[in-house]
């Protein structure tokens, strides 16, 4: 109850206190409701390791309440047990009671067209080429302060968040920046391209991020990080069609120059379709080549490789529209893991789908 009880009492203070966004509107009438509930079978098969079946569930709700016309606060809470990159429960522990949490707490305000600042846990506000998961993970979501431009073709991002606050150590922040364009380049031909940096500060020396697990990158012998993380990178998404069916074909490519060896990462690959209304299909192919100190390997994609860094191979998606509420999926990961360490394996993955939706 407590968990409900600050965020509901804070909407209804912003609700009350702020001019309405139109004036025949009630307080009721400025907030939208949404949620999802996923079910999941996974199979993991890993050389050396017993073969793994699970399944899995993830449940979301969530709301937008217009505080004005140009501000608005947005809460979701999902399950996930505080993991900042998967919002999972497995159906384990003798029907145990599953944790829920805050997923996003941040307010939108629109200072005027084209122009957003952020405020709070918000969605990730970084372009991924293809919604590859090489640098973020889906459901990373970041914590504190952004802003985002758009005019014409251009677009860019800024932003400082906070990675780690330490009573004993300096705080580790990940400043962000990024610019892009996208401009026609035929007849229903576009391409979008762009570059950014991020950089983390107070890395070495310093515990890994959650839970204290390296995910690839490499740290000394009391398994603290033994390099500084600040990458620069380029992206580039053309978009076109192929026959009735739209079509992407993208890239992206990080480095970090903070690292002397195992430094680079790069994803390529392509999507067909769009399963958005009812009978719609798409499919994605996407290799990825992630050496061990080239991102953070707690933040990027927490199922390509088992999660983490030092992982090469392909990631391979379909999904159905049942719909336009009700979504059949797969995805198939079939990788090279732990090449930095010297005990390079096969690893792959399958999961099967069931997604609901409401808004």
């Amino acid at each position: 109850m407590k968990l409900f009880y600050v965020p509901v009492t804070l909407i209804a203070a912003l609700l009350f206190v702020t001019k309405p966004a139109a004036a025949q509107d009630t307080w009721a009438d400025r907030i939208k409701l949404k949620g999802d509930v996923r079910l999941r079978h996974e199979s993991i098969d890993e050389d050396g390791e017993e073969d793994r079946r699970r399944m899995r569930f993830r449940t979301r709700f969530g709301l937008s309440a217009a505080v004005s016309d140009d501000v608005k606060f947005v809460l979701q809470l999902a399950t996930g047990g505080g993991n900042p990159v998967s919002t999972n429960q497995s159906f384990d522990s003798g029907f145990s009671t599953k944790d829920i949490g805050v997923d996003l707490a941040y307010v939108d305000w629109k200072i005027r067209d084209g122009l957003n600042f952020y405020g709070g846990k918000m969605k990730n506000p970084l372009f991924k080429a293809g919604g590859v998961p090489l640098i973020w993970d889906s459901d990373l979501n970041p914590e504190g302060l952004a802003a985002k431009f758009a005019s014409g073709g251009f677009f860019a991002t800024a932003g400082g968040f906070s990675a780690e606050e330490r009573s004993s150590a300096d705080d580790s922040l990940l400043y962000v920046a990024q610019a892009g364009y996208k401009f026609p380049v035929a007849d229903g031909i576009t391409l979008t391209a762009g570059a950014g940096y991020f950089g983390y500060t107070d890395t070495v020396g310093n515990s890994p991020f959650y839970n204290g697990s390296a995910k690839g990158n490499t740290v000394d012998i009391e398994g603290n990080y033994v390099n500084d993380y600040k990458n620069t990178e380029v992206f580039a998404e053309l978009g076109a069609k192929l026959g009735d069916w739209p079509l992407k074909v993208y890239a992206h490519l990080t480095q970090n120059n903070e690292a002397s060896t195992e430094d680079t990462a790069w994803a390529f690959g392509a999507k067909v379709g769009s399963a958005k209304s009812a009978g719609q299909s798409e499919f994605s192919w996407t290799y990825q080549d992630i050496e061990a100190d080239s991102v953070i390997g707690t933040f990027n994609d927490s199922d390509f490789g088992g999660g983490g860094t030092d992982a090469d191979g392909h990631l391979l998606k379909a999904k159905y529209a049942y719909s336009k509420r009700i979504f059949l999926g797969g995805t198939l990961f079939i990788n090279n893991v732990d090449r930095f360490q010297g005990t390079e394996h096969d690893y792959s993955r399958l999961q099967l789908d069931v997604e609901f939706k409401f808004d």
